[in-house]
């Protein structure tokens, strides 16, 4: 039988030409349509371009009766340390202070380690374990503790009446003493706007972002000077922000009641929007008058960005 030696083409250079020109054309026409969405793209959080960003609940949103109010603890422990408590040891006095709230207050812990080992603190409606802390009120974890000599800060805000327990979130370490009580009662009604004051104040905030983007903050990055700056007036006073996109993706800002909705814009003090965002270098202005006196935030707009940092309080005193 006579063999074939020569190779055979299952194809011509031709069609084979036809073929690759075809899929780089696909490619630069998918490329195209990447590029033209950019704006969308950037605009939402690293690993977030493909769905809606999903935000934990916090402890709540406006403080409804305007009160908001500090409480220090301090991770303190026996000699033999099989004692663990908060301020004072059983026996002494402040030892485990009761906090006392009612359904929209907000209150601010302001935690220290001041004992010789490692600790974490958060608010918990259960009755006993570590488990179930409301997000937004962990100051460390068990896994990323507080070194001795270290402190924290976080806000528990009430949304419904009930005993809650402020503990040392580390295992063990509540049922060895470090456990306080929270008693929270009902809603007062909230006070409404006071009539205009007269004063005015002009704040500034510049979006930032990490290098990575994976944090996002205002004027300054999480430890620098000047990060996420607390501002308080009183209610019926003239606010003015303005607001500059220092950073390279999209940003938008408003005064919201809740940090991690940002459809809960309150008096009128939006600039700009998610769908209409600024664009790095650009600037925006808005004027308002404080309305009702309590404990608000401003934010980015722009769904998960506040989740990122780019979320501070906007305090308004009766």
């Amino acid at each position: 039988m006579e063999q074939h030696n020569e190779p055979i083409y299952r194809t011509t250079s031709a069609r084979t030409t036809k073929m690759l020109v075809i899929m780089l054309g696909i490619c630069i026409a998918g490329g195209a349509i990447f590029f033209s969405f950019w704006d969308y793209w950037i605009s939402l959080p690293p690993g977030n371009q493909m769905h809606k960003a999903e935000t934990p609940t916090a402890s709540g949103g406006m403080a409804a009766t305007g009160k908001h109010f500090d409480v220090e603890i301090n991770f303190i422990e026996s000699p033999d340390f099989k004692t663990l408590a908060f301020n004072a040891l059983p026996g002494e006095d402040g030892h485990n202070p009761e906090v006392h709230a009612n359904v929209g207050d907000r209150v601010e812990f302001i935690v220290a380690n001041k004992g010789k080992s490692f600790h974490a603190f958060g608010v918990t409606d259960a009755a006993e374990g570590f488990e179930g802390v409301i997000p937004g009120t962990e100051v460390h974890t068990a896994n990323n503790p507080l070194k001795p000599g270290e402190s924290g800060q976080a806000a528990f805000v009430p949304t419904k009446e009930g005993t809650y327990y402020y503990i040392c979130t580390v295992p063990g370490h509540r049922e060895l003493g470090m456990q306080g009580t929270i008693i929270v009662g009902p809603a007062q009604a909230p006070s409404g706007p006071a009539p205009a004051t007269g004063v005015s104040h002009d704040f500034d905030v510049k979006f930032i972002e990490s290098p990575d983007f994976k944090t996002l903050a205002f004027n300054a990055l999480p430890g620098e000077d000047g990060h996420n700056p607390d501002f308080t007036v009183k209610s019926g006073d003239s606010v003015t922000f303005t607001a500059t996109n220092a950073g390279k993706s999209f940003h938008a800002f408003a005064v919201a009641s809740d940090a991690d909705d940002p459809t809960t814009v309150l008096f009128n003090s939006a600039i700009k929007s998610a769908n209409n965002p600024l664009k790095p270098g650009e600037s925006g202005k808005v004027t308002f008058t404080a309305g009702a006196p309590g404990s608000y935030h401003y934010i980015c707009t722009v769904p998960g960005h506040a989740a990122l940092g780019m979320s501070g309080n906007f305090i308004v005193e009766p």
